[in-house]
């Protein structure tokens, strides 16, 4: 049983080594490679384990994953599907948020339960029913299993500017201490062509965007800046696509006041096991962590990045019906793309 499970590992190693030599290539923002595969660029580090999640993952209908595009809320969004989905399977003061991190309950496909294995048993891999993953992979790259099948998507957007200066800053914090770390001049040339992990950015929102607009009850399109206007609208939104909403008494008693408490960034920062170990993929929890504010983007990008970025924007979403609130509700200029 040992020798026929490491023969078909050991076939899968030869058939990516083969697969692997026809991407092309570009030096990702942390400093190691990025492959272009099926029409986005995948980091090294989790391409044979992407490959490995597309080719054999079987949804069940009753699966939940949580989709994002990297530094767009993807820490906060998977605590609160995780504890408005299982918020009665639990003592409220013994939620695993205050003992686990999010990435730790909700886990990644490429960068965690395939990182290792190519053949995971994923059967009964959470502690928690339905079960409850994540991924980075953009819609079109999807395993069959999970666009076919009854299971649910929840995806997270972010405006262009604040995620282009928190996917630089983190970038930074994994680059080798011996390298230079990317300028923003450099970091910006890549994202405005698309060269960044699991980019093109643009291509990455409008799939998920367009595939929930063909099919709501399938997907949840959120945005960061929404969730941070108005968390308690969206927490109600979000557990009514999951097939739990709350129940009168549940709001009388304050429990969506409770879950938006407990999740967030603010509170999720401080806690102890945010602040220690490390993520299977090698990323210090710490890293998680940064402002998670709306419009910090001002504080770094040039006139002219501004406007370079206003017009892709426009360009790239017109037509479309989705725009991006670019500044806080608070701020004097509340931006987004003019169709």
């Amino acid at each position: 049983m040992v020798s026929k499970s490491h023969d078909v590992e050991s076939s899968w190693d030869d058939e990516f080594k083969k697969l692997v030599q026809s991407f092309p290539k570009e030096k990702g923002w942390a400093g190691s490679n990025l492959y272009f595969y099926q029409g986005f660029w995948c980091p090294s580090l989790v391409l044979k384990a992407f490959i490995s999640f597309q080719k054999h993952f079987q949804a069940f209908n009753s699966d939940i994953i949580v989709a994002t595009f990297p530094k767009c809320g993807t820490t906060w969004l998977k605590a609160l599907t995780f504890s408005t989905l299982y918020r009665n399977q639990f003592p409220w003061d013994e939620n695993p948020l205050l003992t686990f991190g999010p990435h730790q309950l909700v886990r990644f496909f490429e960068y965690d339960l395939y990182l290792n294995n190519p053949f995971p048993d994923l059967r009964n891999v959470c502690a928690y029913q339905p079960r409850l993953f994540s991924t980075h992979a953009p819609y079109a790259t999807l395993p069959t299993s999970i666009k076919d099948s009854g299971c649910k998507i929840v995806y997270i957007c972010r405006n262009p500017m604040d995620m282009f200066i928190s996917l630089w800053l983190f970038s930074a914090k994994l680059r080798d201490k011996n390298r230079e770390s990317l300028s923003l001049d450099e970091a910006f040339d890549k994202f405005y062509h698309g060269i960044s992990a699991h980019g093109p950015f643009f291509d990455h929102v409008l799939g998920y965007w367009k595939a929930s607009q063909e099919n709501p009850n399938k997907i949840l399109f959120l945005n960061f800046e929404d969730l941070k206007e108005d968390m308690d609208s969206h927490l109600k939104i979000l557990a009514m696509f999951l097939g739990v909403p709350f129940t009168d008494d549940e709001e009388k008693q304050g429990v969506v006041e409770k879950i938006a408490k407990i999740c967030s960034f603010e509170n999720l920062k401080e806690l102890e096991v945010n602040m220690k170990g490390v993520h299977t993929s090698g990323v210090p929890h710490t890293h998680f962590f940064r402002k998670g504010e709306v419009g910090d983007w001002s504080n770094y990008l040039t006139p002219f990045m501004i406007e370079c970025l206003e017009k892709l924007i426009q360009e790239k979403l017109n037509g479309s019906g989705l725009t991006f609130k670019l500044l806080s509700k608070t701020a004097n200029n509340v931006a987004s793309p003019r169709s």
